[in-house]
């Protein structure tokens, strides 16, 4: 027996039953499922970190997918506040590590 305790895709214990294993399961709503949503974006990120392939960054935009259709925020405003953000602070693109501020 393997514990997990972590929200999965959706076809996943499909595709556990067709490996002749018998899943255990439960499903969330609201807050609960929001919150598994902003683990998950966590557990993804680090597994894009350790392995930074395109598989992996896909996982961590299906994740922010998600978590923008929970929270039910418009992918229009959105894109509006991330331009806005960058057009303030600018993106990351130059490579900037801040190492200290000194007074």
């Amino acid at each position: 027996m393997r514990e997990y305790d972590k929200l999965v895709r959706d076809r996943i214990p499909e595709v556990i039953r067709e490996n002749d294993e018998t899943p255990v399961t439960h499903t969330v709503a609201g807050e609960a499922y929001r919150e598994r949503l902003r683990e998950k974006l966590v557990e993804e990120a680090t597994e894009f970190r350790d392995d930074p392939s395109v598989a992996e960054l896909g996982d961590v935009l299906d994740v922010v997918a998600a978590i923008r259709e929970a929270e039910d925020i418009d992918r229009e405003d959105l894109q509006r506040k991330r331009r806005a953000k960058r057009a303030a602070r600018g993106g990351f693109e130059d490579g900037v590590v801040l190492d200290r501020v000194e007074e």
